[in-house]
């Protein structure tokens, strides 16, 4: 039988495999799995797949240039999750080694993440829950209701596509800003980043990570925001400037901010942020549920099965330069 490396950590491969997905790979082949409580990494992870076919790399797995030369052997890296930013793609595909990577599961549930942590700032939930554990009795506040409220959607991909009918149907008003994408909604607006960072009550970041959105949440948008205004982050702690992130809630100029994922190992929230009064963090936890974590577990146990019956699944990234994919199938 061939043989897959299965790189999650001891302690995430229950939680973000799970035994479904594991018997399936058992079933047609020699399953490895990382032994350590961490990441497999440079030479520790050339040593575990010495004789492998596939590695089914957990989302932090990181997969260089120098660990593809090391593995001639090597078919096929996939990635159990949608972000491969920590594989060299371009190495893979010189030494001719197949990428793929998941499709999203999450939108559901990232979605209510992010409408359970608006009703939480709007009307400080968390706040006086806070208060009253510490044995003090909660300071009365007024809130502010989700209807008739603005919603501004970062990135107009899987996630908001879902997102925005359910803000739709509590009477907010949604507006989308995406140089790459069309709105296509009946009842979205489609505007600027600008305008959308002006008129929003609720500024939602759902773009991706890469070069054109680093830092994209800047001193100067946080300044462009409307004052009073919330802003969540549910896509990567890359898009945000996290210093000028604090000093807009020391100012005054955000009533508050919610973040599942920051500069922290793993995506997750930098201690600075996650500790702010106004901040409302959670560990990464916006996907983690058994439907959102299983589809994207299957799914990458699925491709594994078709690479190792000599076919290019899809949500392979580099299929045109797979050429020990063709190799072994002539072989």
């Amino acid at each position: 039988m061939p043989t897959v490396l299965v790189t999650h950590p001891v302690p995430r491969l229950a939680m973000y495999l799970g035994e479904r997905a594991l018997a399936q790979l058992q079933q047609v082949a020699q399953v490895r799995l990382n032994p350590l409580d961490n990441d497999l990494a440079g030479d520790a992870l050339v040593r575990a797949a010495q004789g492998c076919d596939v590695v089914l790399a957990y989302r932090q797995t990181p997969v260089s240039a120098a660990v593809f030369g090391a593995l001639p052997q090597l078919r096929a890296v996939v990635r159990c999750a949608m972000d491969i930013r920590t594989i060299d793609v371009a190495a893979a595909s010189m030494h001719g080694v197949l990428v793929t990577q998941a499709s999203a599961g999450f939108m559901a549930s990232v979605s209510e993440w992010v409408l359970g942590v608006m009703i939480d700032l709007s009307r400080g939930i968390s706040a006086s829950t806070l208060q009253y554990q510490s044995g003090h009795e909660a300071s009365v506040r007024m809130g502010r209701e989700l209807r008739g409220a603005t919603l501004g959607v970062i990135g107009y991909g899987q996630i908001s596509r879902y997102l925005c009918p359910l803000a739709l149907a509590l009477g907010m008003r949604v507006v989308v800003a995406d140089p790459l994408a069309q709105a296509d909604l009946a009842g979205i607006s489609q505007v600027s980043l600008d305008e959308l960072l002006v008129t929003s009550d609720h500024v939602v970041c759902l773009a991706p990570a890469n070069a054109a959105t680093e830092n994209l949440m800047n001193a100067t948008a946080f300044a462009t925001m409307k004052q009073g205004a919330f802003f969540i982050n549910a896509s990567r702690g890359n898009l945000v400037d996290e210093a000028a992130l604090l000093a807009a809630l020391d100012a005054g100029h955000l009533a508050g901010a919610a973040v599942d994922v920051g500069r922290a190992p793993d995506q997750m929230p930098s201690p600075a942020v996650a500790r702010h009064a106004k901040v409302i963090a959670t560990p990464h936890i916006g996907g983690l549920t058994p439907a959102a974590i299983e589809h994207q577990a299957l799914e990458a146990v699925a491709q594994t099965v078709a690479i190792l019956q000599g076919r290019i699944p899809q949500g392979a990234v580099n299929a045109a330069q797979a050429t020990r994919m063709q190799e072994r199938a002539q072989a």
